[in-house]
């Protein structure tokens, strides 16, 4: 009775454990489907807890579902125009339940700082951790020439540290 006990306990947690990575792609589903609802944006592709969306406001923007989900925004213009940022609000609001005027307003805030100190700023906007940056204008021929970080967070403030060593600009 004990080897059997044992046995089941063994399958038990095998087939849970099987299980973990299915529920993580039906999340992950759900969550990438929101985005597509919320932005207009199409889906280029997917793989495993990572999908990335075609958007006309933007170079790429792709979702992580994995702990913490963020979504990373590229643009191949180093001062895109407003409907790059109208996307990270729109995205921010689906994502973190932030306002998406307030999130808008940050990353863009965010990216006009980045471009005058030359440094990546980051962010608090409600409940949406962001982190901009922008190419220098030294080097015409990097890509993307721009990048906005959405997370979630629970920070209160505009500018604290968000992205672990990351420093503020």
């Amino acid at each position: 009775m004990t080897h059997a006990f044992r046995l089941a306990a063994i399958l038990l947690s095998l087939g849970s454990g099987a299980l973990a990575p299915a529920r993580a792609a039906e999340g992950c589903d759900a969550l990438t489907a929101r985005m597509i609802r919320a932005t207009g944006a199409s889906l280029a592709g997917r793989e495993g807890t990572r999908a990335v969306f075609r958007a006309a406001d933007a170079e790429r923007m792709s979702l992580d579902c994995g702990a913490p989900r963020r979504m990373v925004f590229t643009a191949l213009a180093r001062e895109p125009a407003r409907p790059f940022y109208g996307l990270i609000g729109l995205a921010a609001e689906a994502l973190t339940g932030a306002k998406s005027e307030a999130a808008e307003t940050l990353a863009l805030a965010l990216h006009q700082d980045a471009l005058l100190t030359g440094r990546p700023q980051q962010g608090v906007a409600g409940r949406a951790a962001l982190r901009c940056e922008a190419a220098p204008d030294a080097d015409p021929f990097a890509t993307p020439r721009t990048r906005c970080i959405l997370a979630p967070s629970t920070r209160p403030s505009r500018r604290t540290g968000l992205f672990g060593s990351a420093r503020p600009g």
